[in-house]
Parts: structure tokens; C-alpha cells; sequence
């Protein structure tokens, strides 16, 4: 059997004259994590939609889970898990009939539906909030019953449409504990974000922009093979220094991050802090280092997004 769960090459979808993903090339291994990270707009739920068997490419081709699609797409919706970003789940009815509502949909009855919608009750401490509505439930508790109603059926892969887009801080790490848990269980997940730390969190990752996949590899690979060296300085004139080093040929991007400035400088200058003391206006009292790059970094190299 594969290692991989999605295999898929050159896959290409236009709308009219819109290139939404262009020569797509992904292999996703069994059991990992894999993430899509990008903008709003640069592809990632055109992407799933297709891999889920849901939209039909312009071209190319791609296999998920052993299955051909899009031929194969209804054999493979009784194996996979696809929760989206907006939630997608019946308001009027309470949390305890929407999951029997997914059961029903999955073929699950008797005893075995409510030993199962029991267990994800516990799993995802839904157990004192069965009997309400989830209109009227917190964007945390809808995001726990949404992922519970995904895997109901104990799906081999799931889709995840940046899932934690609504959340707090508190409940995205405890939605991503749960995402281990799965993952440790023997469940695949292609999941999209636009949240740098939770990209870091990924055992591997596609950068998108614009439909095109500018980079992927586990996010430790693409830090080290970034191109680019990292500085930041402290210095009590931030702002008129940022506009003098981006002045120069060899700086990438530089962003303010407190009272320190974080650049980024190209891989063929051999001493970067050289470079910058002397072209760059420093003034003695200012403190350079260089330092760890980070996957935001990486994002900065690999497309055209500056930050500022």
C-alpha cells in the first residue's frame, strides 16, 4: 500500500480567466500532518475542494487515498473527514442531533451511533452542552462539535478549511492537541491556515500565492533552506532607519517588531551585519545580532508578500 494519502500532479483549476491553483504537485505521507499555508485568496480551499472530490480540476491528475478522482469521488466521501471554515452544521438543532443527523448520513445506527456520538461527547467535552442549540454556542464549542461531526465515522484523512479562523488563542492550542491526538490515532490531515504558528506546528507544508505552490518540506527544511539571512537590531530610530535599509538592493523586507527591527538580507551577502553598518546609516549605539529564522521569514522569501 502507498505511503502516501494525496498524490497529485499538475492539478489546475480556472475559473474563466482566473488561475485558482496552477500545476499543483503534493504528495501528503499516511499518518502526518499536512498543512497549507497562504493568504485568503491564494488557493487553499480550491485546492481541498478538488482533493475532497468536490470541484473538478482543469487539469491534471490526483489520487487520495488509492482512489482516482475525480471518478472515484463518492467511494471516497464514506472515507474521509471535511470540516470547513464557515460552520456548516444545523443552528436549530441541538449538538447531540446534529452529530445523529452525521451518523445517519454515515450509516451509523442502534448501539453502535450512540457508543460513538458518547465517546465524542467525552472526547470533546461537548457532555454538559448535548441539549443546546449550537446557534447558540461559543465559536470554541462550535469548532469542537464541527470536528467531532468530521471524524464521527473515523475518516482515514481530513480535511480542514482553516478550521481555527474564529477561535481565541486558548482554543486554537487546544484544537490543535486534538489534531495530534488523531494524528497519533493513525489519521491523516490536510489542513489550511494563515496562521504562522500554527504552520510551525505541521510536520510538513505548501507555502501557496496565488495558486502556485511556492515551497514546501517540513518547516525546519524550508527555514534552513530559505536563502536569506536574518538581522535585527535594536536602535532608538526604527522608523527612519527601516526606510533607509530598504533602500538597499540586498535587503529583502524589513518590520518593525517593538523597539527592534527585523531584516532580512540576501544569502549571497557574505557578512550581512558589515553591510548594513555601513550602508545602511546605523548609528554606534544601535545593537545588530543575527538571529533564527522564522516561518514567517521563510513566507516573506518565497513570495511576494512584505511586511511592514
Amino acid at each position: 500500500m502507498s505511503q502516501y494519502v494525496i498524490q497529485a500532479s499538475k492539478l489546475s483549476r480556472d475559473f474563466g480567466d482566473l488561475k485558482a491553483i496552477q500545476d499543483l504537485d503534493l504528495e501528503v505521507e499516511k499518518g502526518r500532518i499536512y498543512g497549507f499555508l497562504g493568504p485568503n485568496g491564494c488557493g487553499k480551499t480550491t485546492a481541498i475542494r478538488m482533493l475532497t472530490g468536490l470541484l473538478k480540476p482543469s487539469s491534471g491528475e490526483v489520487h487520495v487515498l488509492g482512489l482516482e478522482l475525480p471518478k472515484d469521488a463518492e467511494k471516497l466521501r464514506l472515507h474521509i473527514g471535511y470540516m470547513t471554515q464557515k460552520f456548516s452544521l444545523y443552528d436549530d438543532l441541538t449538538v447531540k442531533e446534529n452529530l445523529q443527523f452525521i451518523a445517519k448520513i454515515y450509516g451509523l445506527s442502534g448501539q453502535n451511533q450512540k457508543r460513538r456520538i458518547d465517546e465524542l461527547l467525552h472526547i470533546y467535552r461537548l457532555e454538559q452542552s448535548k441539549n443546546q442549540l449550537a446557534g447558540s454556542m461559543s465559536g470554541g464549542q462550535r469548532q469542537r462539535l464541527g470536528l467531532s461531526a468530521a471524524v464521527l465515522h473515523k475518516p482515514e484523512l481530513l480535511f480542514l478549511d482553516e478550521p481555527t479562523s474564529a477561535v481565541d488563542p486558548e482554543s486554537r492550542r487546544e484544537f490543535w492537541e486534538q489534531l495530534f491526538d488523531l494524528s497519533d490515532q493513525g489519521t491523516s490531515i490536510l489542513v489550511s491556515t494563515h496562521y504562522m504558528d500554527e504552520a510551525e506546528r505541521c510536520h510538513k507544508l505548501a507555502i501557496l500565492e496565488s495558486g502556485v505552490k511556492r515551497a514546501d518540506g517540513s518547516p525546519e527544511e524550508l527555514m534552513q533552506q530559505m536563502g536569506a539571512h536574518v538581522v535585527e537590531i535594536a536602535s532608538s530610530n526604527i522608523r527612519q532607519l527601516k526606510q533607509n535599509l530598504m533602500q538597499l538592493p540586498d535587503v529583502i523586507s524589513a518590520a518593525q517588531l517593538g523597539a527592534r527591527l527585523r531584516i532580512l538580507v540576501k544569502d549571497s551577502v557574505a557578512d550581512p551585519l558589515a553591510l548594513l553598518t555601513q550602508q545602511g546609516g546605523i548609528d554606534s549605539t544601535a545593537n545588530l545580532s543575527i538571529v533564527r529564522p522564522s516561518l514567517e521569514d521563510v513566507f516573506v522569501t518565497c513570495t511576494g508578500e512584505e511586511r511592514v
